[in-house]
């Protein structure tokens, strides 16, 4: 039997597994670029971009934060 998974895209508490994040991004990010944040082995943050114009960038990473401030709790 295969599995049959289906993502619903709703908001959850829970933190979620990385490689199931990525492969949805790689699925529904345009070839525009993404931005990657997150925290290495050693506690450090990480960050890591396609895009080159950190102009772009920090002004995605402003709509995110705008979104993230946006939400219902």
């Amino acid at each position: 039997m295969t599995d049959n998974i289906i993502t619903l895209g709703n908001i959850t508490r829970l933190d979620l597994p990385t490689d199931r994040i990525l492969e949805e991004a790689k699925l529904r990010v345009k070839d525009g670029g993404v931005v990657v944040l997150g925290w290495d082995a050693d506690e450090e943050l990480y960050f890591a971009s396609s895009i080159a114009d950190g102009g772009e960038v920090l002004w995605l990473l402003e709509k995110a934060k705008k979104k993230l401030l946006e939400m219902d709790p």
